[in-house]
């Protein structure tokens, strides 16, 4: 596991009317703070990928579908460095557990659809977005700097 990243598992809380699912608590031992809460969608044979923030963390939960979520340590003073991860975060499901995973500063990450048409992830990062100056690190999808190849069903990225 690459170092400093953390899964939550999520409780589902079922009756006859739906459910009822907590995903990130302010009294949880992994809240580092709030700066807000957004929607992201990719749908399949896309991947969103490659960046990484110097100043938050990112708290992705998958809330339709089926995400294959990648992540990469390129950090210089990381005991992890050169590591990846594949984490498979679904939606509430009756066979499926959710989780949330908190992704530190300094990693690189990246997501796609997996075995459905779309998915859709709710990440609640530690900082809200800074227009002006925004904390993002982009690398192309497909970049040979980091030692991934994404499924072959991935044709485009972003």
């Amino acid at each position: 596991m690459i170092e400093g990243v953390k899964l939550k598992e999520l409780k589902v809380i079922k009756d006859y009317r739906g459910f009822l699912m907590e995903i990130l608590r302010s009294d949880d031992k992994i809240f580092r703070g709030f700066g807000q809460a957004y929607i992201t969608n990719c749908r399949f044979g896309m991947a969103k990928a490659w960046h990484y923030h110097k100043k938050q963390y990112d708290n992705f939960t998958c809330v339709l579908g089926n995400a294959l979520v990648v992540l990469y340590d390129d950090r210089k003073d990381s005991s992890t460095r050169g590591e990846l991860c594949e984490f498979k975060l679904s939606a509430p499901n009756k066979n499926k557990t959710p989780f949330l995973l908190q992704i530190p500063m300094g990693i690189y990450h990246g997501f796609t659809a997996m075995k459905c048409r779309e998915t859709i992830i709710l990440n609640i990062p530690t900082q809200k977005y800074n227009y002006r100056n925004p904390d993002e690190f982009r690398l192309p999808w497909d970049t040979n700097k980091i030692p991934y190849k994404w499924p072959k069903y991935i044709k485009k990225g972003g």
